[in-house]
């Protein structure tokens, strides 16, 4: 009887788990709601979203993975460690991670250090694996495509609010570096994002964090979406809502 063949493509992360003892339910991080009763969570996607409003724990559950792929916190590959960030955060060192098969190669991005990691590697690179120009010397939507396009090859990619700085074209072609790795199986991404545009991405699967729980969610029924969608049907209605009844000549009513 022939043996089946091990897949070896992305999703390479198949699950994260965190270890009840290493877990203090009243302190930070673990105090976070999402994360009250633990975390785990089965990747069966190429693309998988967080979504959930600012404080959910997005941003640090992704830095925590980060960590325990061995990339540096603050933005990064394997190659851009630094000394300060040596000891893991209580989140990573609480989390155990299944791999099939294990990754080495990947990135971390987070948008709100992105300045800081253009600085380190102008200082560390010959920028040919970035383009060939100094991030700093395009705009931020230019620099984060520059980085998308020319660095995102194989492995597994931790983004942080990519949208940050990209128009909704921007966002489009994002989609489009995306499908190109994800679709042959080179690359698995982990992405937190609020954009709806980035949240329809065909075949991905969607965690909501605004619960008591780390939970799947339906794109459609993301606030994102509804939001967005309502919004875009009736601005008026959120207008008046907002801003109070408003007299036909701009006045107050």
């Amino acid at each position: 009887m022939t043996a089946p063949v091990r897949a070896t493509g992305a999703p390479f992360l198949h699950r994260i788990a965190s270890v009840p003892e290493k877990i203090d339910p009243t302190r930070y991080p673990f105090n976070i709601r999402a994360f009250s009763h633990g975390i785990e969570l089965a990747f069966r996607s190429k693309v998988t979203f967080f979504v959930g409003e600012n404080g959910s724990g997005k941003s640090t559950l992704l830095e925590a993975l980060a960590e325990c792929c061995g990339f540096n916190p603050e933005g990064g590959n394997r190659d851009h460690h630094r000394a300060t960030f040596a000891d893991r955060s209580p989140l990573a060192q609480a989390l155990r991670l299944s791999w099939l098969p294990k990754v080495t190669e990947g990135f971390f991005m987070r948008a709100e250090s992105f300045y800081n990691f253009a600085t380190y590697i102008e200082q560390a690179s010959d920028l040919r694996a970035y383009g060939g120009k100094s991030l700093h010397e395009q705009s931020h939507g230019e620099s984060f495509i520059s980085l998308f396009a020319n660095r995102f090859e194989q492995g597994i990619y931790i983004l942080d609010e990519p949208e940050a700085a990209l128009s909704p074209q921007r966002q489009l072609s994002f989609l489009k570096i995306i499908h190109d790795l994800a679709t042959p199986g080179h690359a698995q991404f982990l992405i937190a994002t609020h954009s709806p545009i980035l949240l329809s991405y065909p075949g991905a699967v969607l965690f909501d964090l605004d619960g008591d729980t780390i939970r799947e969610i339906d794109y459609r029924e993301t606030k994102h979406f509804l939001i967005t969608r309502d919004f875009l049907n009736a601005p008026d209605r959120f207008f008046k809502h907002l801003f109070g009844a408003v007299a036909d000549d701009g006045g107050d009513a």
